[in-house]
């Protein structure tokens, strides 16, 4: 479990943004200098509060496993990581063809943008 006088006296940036309806509204929090900590809310306050039950959750999943945890404050403007809302029936055909191909999701995604990006050259 995550020291949490040390969690509180880090301060990590959040970047805040509203969900489309059709996403099922509310706000969307991400700390960018922890990739995958993300959650959401039905208001700003919410979402940010909730993140920052994410992040201690980050972090101690960081210790146990022996992973590097960013200082904050490291994040660029590009930092290869973005989030991505798609309909369910595509998130589970993805993730089948990944798991057919023994990689992550992540990796599955970035190799189809990357072979749809060299066809546009």
């Amino acid at each position: 479990m995550a020291n949490l006088e040390t969690t509180e006296r880090v301060r990590y940036a959040v970047q805040l943004q509203p969900l489309a309806e059709e996403e099922g509204g509310g706000w969307l929090a991400e700390v960018p200098d922890l990739p995958g900590c993300i959650s959401d809310g039905d208001s700003p306050e919410e979402a940010v509060k909730n993140v920052e039950d994410a992040l201690r959750s980050w972090i101690a999943t960081a210790e146990e496993f022996g992973d590097p945890i960013p200082e904050p404050g490291i994040a660029t403007r590009h930092s290869g990581r973005w989030v991505m809302r798609v309909s369910k029936s595509l998130h589970m055909r993805l993730a089948q063809r990944a798991r057919a191909e023994g990689v992550s999701l992540n990796a599955f995604a970035a190799q189809l943008l990357a072979e749809g990006i060299g066809r546009r050259k």
